[in-house]
């Protein structure tokens, strides 16, 4: 039994996410302590139940503890296999930080995953960012990934609905080839909102990328009814993109324009992948190998180095202009 302490480094859900997901790749059970303990709202939320969830239900795992507010679970994997899984976060709750927790599994032995909850939520990636960012590195390494968006959730409500069918295949390398290479692509979305929404976030992201040289943006309008309210833009070249969310009195224009602006701000650094998205290679690399760069080495990535070594897969740091992990 492999012990956890949950309040290591960055200290939050990414950490529980990635413990149950090697735990059940490699066979080793584990007990998970302190969980999100250095937290505002300590223990496991909802969402975090829901990841746990999702992955037991792949590997028939025997799971202890894996309710509201715990701050332990035990988790002890039996036979991992290629299973239709459906589980509810409720509420707003993140539907991409389960995919997260569950791909990995998934990638290793196939599987369809069904999830209702948040598809674009405030602290975590959007929908369309794991589809056409993390999702597309990773089909270049050859994995078969099809998501269907069937309802998007946002926050409060929720009540987005999502299909993630993963087919399981020999993975090559992870190795996101340079940004310049790809087109750059805007997603705009909205729920309940008037058509024009979407158009006009989609607009101002255009103008504002337009101002860096390149060939023209592509352009993605979802325009929705649903079960909730509110609109982002998802814009991304490459294993590089930006996110930002709509609220109420805050302007479209602005929405893009902040998406344009961070993706503009990640394509100015160096290296081949955002910062967002280096932490959430890190488990791929160590299943598959690879290598990728990136600027800076953010907390997560260095937490999400630590627990792989706890589970013997080491991660080379080679520190310098760009940070570069490689296995």
């Amino acid at each position: 039994m492999l012990n956890i302490d949950g309040s290591f480094g960055e200290g939050g859900g990414q950490l529980v996410r990635n413990a149950v997901a090697l735990s059940a790749i490699s066979g080793e059970p584990v007990t998970i302590t302190r969980i999100r303990a250095s937290r505002e709202k300590k223990g496991l939320a909802a969402q975090h139940i829901a990841a746990i969830k999702a992955v037991a239900f792949a590997c028939d795992a025997e799971c202890r503890g894996n309710s509201p507010g715990s701050g332990t679970i035990v988790f002890c994997p039996q036979h991992l296999k290629c299973r239709e899984v459906s589980v509810t976060v409720g509420t707003a709750g993140s539907i991409p930080l389960v995919i997260q927790a569950w791909l990995p599994v998934a990638l290793c032995a196939g599987g369809i995953l069904h999830i209702t909850g948040g598809t674009e939520v405030p602290r975590s990636p959007t929908i369309d960012y794991l589809d056409h960012v993390l999702g597309s590195v990773l089909r270049s390494s050859g994995a078969e990934i099809v998501l269907n968006i069937l309802k998007r959730g946002y926050f409060p409500e929720g009540g987005g609905e999502v299909t993630v069918r993963v087919e399981r295949k020999n993975m090559l390398p992870v190795v996101p080839e340079d940004n310049k290479d790809h087109p750059c692509c805007i997603f705009s979305c909205s729920s309940n909102l008037p058509d024009h929404v979407t158009q006009r976030q989609a607009s101002a992201a255009d103008a504002r990328l337009s101002l860096w040289p390149g060939e023209p943006c592509t352009i993605s309008l979802d325009h929705r009814t649903g079960p909730s309210t509110g609109s982002s833009c998802t814009v991304c070249k490459g294993a590089k993109g930006g996110i930002a969310l709509g609220k109420r009195g805050l302007p479209a224009e602005e929405v893009g324009r902040s998406a344009a602006n961070a993706l503009l701000a990640e394509i100015k650094n160096p290296g081949t992948v955002d910062i967002h998205l280096s932490d959430q290679l890190l488990v791929p690399l160590a299943l598959f190998g690879g290598s990728f760069s990136t600027s800076t080495l953010t907390s997560h990535a260095e937490t999400v180095c630590w627990l792989l070594s706890r589970f013997g897969y080491e991660i080379t740091i080679h520190h310098g202009i760009p940070l570069e992990f490689s296995v």
